[in-house]
């Protein structure tokens, strides 16, 4: 069932027409998700924007105009634990998840939605980050997409190789012993958009794009998210590791990566993409992590590859 929800459209500077609904996963837990459609006349179909750790909704309004400017629709999802939707701990800063197929109960709930709202078809799935590796495993579930684009999809975390185990084991023991809805090791409460200066930031070297993050925090306060808990941790090290192993979709799908990326490890997105024939690998020069918030010819290279992925789906 759909209820209205609210929508922060000055902080998202999205296109008119904008609305977010409160949906309700099988499991019982409230996410939300927003939309905005596509332009009168002829639609080139809806995208669903899988959005990363941390992130929400009104992140991507900018991203919704610049498709509606070629054509499509958009929904974005607040995944359960960020955003506005539910809360799963105590502490509502620690991101945390039960299991990490949790988050596939929320790709369910948003594809109803999507039904009931007789959302344009086709479809097609664009991913960041977290939302990389959600939207990998929702593609082997059958998620009903014609093609898929995944902006630096979290197939592995930017953790330096000699600390890699001691990540493994430090999130097992902690989870064991009761300590599971602890920060994982190095990080806090703090949001980081408003942490770290822009200065050698590793999401975007455009400094508006910060500002615009920024402002989005500052301006709801309910939508701040710190470090992720230990067994968030310890599941997404799992989950990522069957994916890098596992079979691989079919659905042509195009990989977009930032020279600089230092949130994802480069090295798991090439191993992935080695073995699969069905996807194509574009990598940016003087990019960070947030492609579609990148410098402007950086966005607009990667969102017309998407965009030309998607037309020929």
């Amino acid at each position: 069932m759909l209820a209205d929800a609210p929508l922060h459209e000055d902080l998202a500077e999205g296109p008119p027409g904008g609305r977010a609904y409160w949906l309700t996963a099988s499991d019982g837990v409230r996410i939300r998700i927003g939309h905005w459609p596509g332009a009168e006349g002829p639609a080139g179909g809806t995208v669903f924007m899988f959005p990363g750790r941390t992130e929400y909704v009104e992140k991507y309004g900018r991203l919704a105009g610049d498709l509606r400017t070629r054509g499509f629709g958009m929904v974005a999802v607040d995944w359960r634990g960020q955003g506005l939707a539910e809360r799963l701990l105590p502490d509502p800063l620690v991101g945390h998840v039960a299991r990490f197929s949790d988050y596939q109960h929320d790709v369910r709930a948003v594809v109803a939605a999507a039904e009931t709202l007789a959302l344009a078809k086709p479809w097609f799935l664009l991913a960041h980050s977290m939302g990389g590796c959600i939207g990998l495993r929702a593609l082997l579930n059958r998620l009903p997409v014609q093609a898929a684009a995944f902006s630096a999809p979290m197939w592995g975390i930017g953790i330096k190789p000699h600390l890699r185990p001691g990540a493994w084991v430090v999130s097992t023991v902690a989870t064991m012993l009761g300590y599971g809805a602890a920060y994982a090791p190095g990080t806090g409460p703090a949001t980081y958009v408003l942490d770290a200066p822009f200065a050698d930031n590793t999401l975007t070297t455009d400094p508006d794009m910060y500002a615009y993050m920024q402002r989005q925090v500052r301006g709801c306060p309910e939508l701040a998210l710190g470090g992720p808990s230990m067994i968030w941790l310890n599941e997404a090290l799992r989950e990522m590791r069957a994916l890098r192993a596992g079979p691989l979709p079919v659905t042509p799908t195009l990989v977009g990566l930032g020279r600089l990326e230092r949130v994802v490890d480069p090295m798991a997105v090439r191993a992935v993409m080695a073995r699969w024939t069905a996807a194509e690998l574009l990598v940016f020069d003087g990019a960070e992590h947030e492609l579609v918030m990148e410098q402007p010819a950086t966005r607009l290279r990667f969102l017309d590859a998407a965009v030309g992925l998607f037309g020929r789906g």
